[in-house]
């Protein structure tokens, strides 16, 4: 017989006796703990079961768990959530324990886990175990393998961890509502023998989208494109905390995508390999460097290099994702000489701003008022001035003298001298230039058609 088949049957088997037999046991339920803060709260060593090595959870933080006749138990509950996004704007958002994303769930492959859902959302839920391997009745699905965890109600989950990786969780239950509210977390399932895939730090978050209007709280659960607001654990630039690690440290980031479309994740002054996805590890004879990795919907993503000592930027790719509360109706208005009709608006709007008639890196360098809630395109500011970035964006911060186990902000790299770029102080040479085509009776021209006249 198939092993894997196999073990689902005998796990389930397992599970439906352990419910039969234990009800009365359960009715003790484990403590919910709660976490509201939005800052990376720093791992704290496994108080009972198995030995795993926790990982970092950036603005997020990991379930505590109770051992209850040699079975991990854990209580999730579901429930509405306020979320700051970055220090000047809160969201709305629903989540697990207090936070969007909720808690992450650590366990270790072999583990018998028992996961206690409470419903204290309007509106039913459920929660699906994203890449877990486990009995058909335990897989979340609202009507299909389950019936809906109705509000005010428990479930409880039950199986065990026939593998090491790294998942999530989230609803399979009004999922287009739910899940563009924030509801999703990490589930890390560590190897049985601590040695295996050790690396000195283990980042870990995911990626979300919300829509989010300017002055408002709410996000518009039915955006399918057109989101302002990409995020990190639901947190955005400047808000994300900083990657922390020391010069020489063995790094692994593990990245989860909840959002509507990719992201390539680009990481400065490192190459990595791809060491793991939702699926399991990657052997090592399937690696090669890159720099980016693209991350696509639903898929998780696991990247291991040796730091380097300085301050590195990390972001998605796409141009868009690390800005904040992105206008996409904005006109470009580069090379156009505004300056006539902006005296004039001026007169009735004393405090409106033009956008960008040189780009818009000057947005970046000035105050310009907002809505209540709302956060400016490009924020933050570093040694030499404003970053220009917001969104999907952090720094790397690799230093020599940083302690195991401490992940506290190191303040800005100081460069070694004759390592940093400097301003060109000698006499520019002139440009040189190849000459431009130029049109002629063969150069084809385009015309706006005045009608349908002559279609057929």
């Amino acid at each position: 017989m198939n092993p894997r088949r196999n073990f689902l049957r005998n796990a389930g088997a397992t599970a439906l006796g352990a419910a039969a037999v234990s009800r009365g046991a359960l009715a003790a339920l484990p403590e919910a703990a709660s976490q509201a803060s939005p800052a990376t709260q720093p791992p704290a060593a496994p108080p009972s079961g198995r030995p795993f090595n926790p990982v970092v959870t950036l603005n997020g933080w990991s379930l505590p768990w109770r051992m209850n006749q040699g079975v991990k138990e854990f209580h999730l509950v579901a429930e509405p959530v306020v979320r700051e996004f970055a220090p000047g704007m809160k969201a709305r958002l629903w989540g697990y324990n207090g936070s969007s994303p909720g808690p992450t769930i650590e366990a270790v492959e072999g583990d018998r886990v028992r996961i206690f859902v409470t419903n204290r959302l309007p509106e039913p839920t459920s929660v699906h175990w994203h890449g877990i391997l486990l009995p058909s009745g335990m897989d979340g699905v609202t009507g299909l393998t389950q019936g809906p965890i109705a509000p005010g109600k428990t479930y409880v989950y039950e199986f065990v961890l026939s593998k090491s990786g790294t998942h999530m969780y989230h609803p399979h239950a009004d999922e287009m509502l739910q899940m563009a509210m924030g509801m999703m977390g990490l589930f890390i399932v560590h190897p049985k023998d601590v040695r295996q895939h050790k690396v000195d730090r283990d980042f870990a978050f995911l990626l979300a989208a919300y829509d989010i209007e300017p002055g408002s709280a709410t996000p518009q659960v039915n955006t399918m494109l057109d989101f302002n607001l990409w995020s990190w654990n639901s947190r955005v630039y400047p808000g994300i905390d900083p990657l922390v690690a020391r010069t020489g440290d063995r790094v692994r980031i593990r990245v989860g995508n909840l959002t509507m479309t990719n992201h390539p994740m680009h990481l400065h002054g490192h190459t990595f390999e791809v060491t793991g996805t939702d699926g399991g590890w990657v052997p090592k004879s399937a690696r090669w460097p890159e720099v980016t990795t693209d991350v696509a919907v639903g898929q998780m993503r696991a990247f291991e290099f040796d730091a380097v000592a300085g301050d590195w930027a990390f972001h998605c790719h796409k141009s868009h994702h690390t800005m904040n509360a992105m206008g996409h109706d904005v006109p470009t208005m580069i090379g156009v000489d505004a300056r006539g009709v902006i005296d004039k608006i001026t007169k009735l709007v004393p405090d409106y701003m033009h956008m960008g008639d040189k780009g818009m890196h000057e947005m970046a360098e000035m105050e310009m008022p907002l809505p209540d809630n709302t956060l400016p395109m490009m924020t933050g500011t570093g040694p030499f001035g404003a970053v220009g970035m917001g969104g999907m964006f952090s720094v790397l911060k690799v230093r020599d003298d940083v302690k195991p186990g401490d992940y506290r902000d190191p303040g800005w790299f100081k460069q070694p001298p004759g390592t940093g770029a400097y301003e060109f102080s000698g006499e520019p040479a002139p440009p040189v230039r190849s000459p431009s085509p130029k049109a002629d009776a063969g150069t084809g021209t385009a015309r706006k058609p005045g009608g349908h006249k002559g279609h057929h």
